[in-house]
């Protein structure tokens, strides 16, 4: 079964895990693909959204009766155990993941997640790496759009980032993957069309300049 380019290749990083929470779960597909394969035990679908949430647990009501998928409404880590093995959140702003993490009361770095955010990439690799996570897996797909997504869980980061590593990501400048170049050319390709309008500020031309150099950089493979 699949459920789209996106959610595959979410799920095709996920491993087994006695508990698995799917943070702003929306539909549950990903809880599904965990419970319907036997790769938890127990399925935490945890959404912010009563409507979204409710999507979730008509999909895996059998699982709800059975006791192995628990849905929680509640924003972040509100009702997620701090022990649960492996943590996904996809499709919100980096930014608001950081949020989720730091949360005074509920934020905790997972043993393992898988990560998906929408943009503020770079904010959230630093947090990770700041506050006792590592990432094992940072990379760019495309699905439509292009998606960013992190993997790791709690503990020391081995081979630590630079600072191109934190804009750009360790496997991207690495591997130099299609999605990430076509990106990244899409990027320029953008910035160039806003630098020929002629209304635009110095400050702000200026800043966009050093922008595409820095795009170019990665594009003729200068910066690594």
């Amino acid at each position: 079964m699949s459920y789209g380019k996106r959610i595959d290749a979410l799920c095709s990083l996920l491993e087994k895990a006695e508990t698995f929470a799917d943070v702003g779960c929306d539909h549950g597909y990903c809880s599904e693909y965990m419970l319907q394969r036997g790769l938890c035990k127990r399925a935490i679908l945890s959404d912010i959204s009563k409507g979204s949430l409710a999507k979730a647990e008509k999909l895996l009501a059998a699982y709800i009766r059975a006791g192995k998928a628990i849905p929680v409404l509640g924003g972040g880590f509100v009702g997620v155990p701090k022990d649960t093995d492996e943590v996904l959140i996809a499709g919100m702003g980096g930014s608001e993941i950081v949020g989720i993490l730091s949360d005074e009361k509920y934020g905790f770095m997972p043993k393992r997640f898988v990560f998906q955010p929408m943009h503020d990439t770079e904010k959230l690799r630093r947090y990770i790496l700041e506050n006792g996570g590592y990432i094992e897996r940072d990379f760019t797909f495309e699905d439509g759009k292009f998606y960013d997504v992190l993997v790791g869980g709690a503990g020391e980061q081995l081979f630590p980032y630079t600072d191109a590593e934190y804009e750009f990501g360790k496997e991207n400048l690495k591997e130099r993957g299609e999605a990430f170049l076509k990106r990244t050319q899409k990027q320029a390709s953008n910035l160039r069309k806003y630098l020929r309008e002629p209304a635009l500020q110095e400050e702000s031309r200026e800043e966009l300049k050093k922008r595409l150099e820095r795009l170019c950089g990665v594009l003729n493979n200068e910066i690594k």
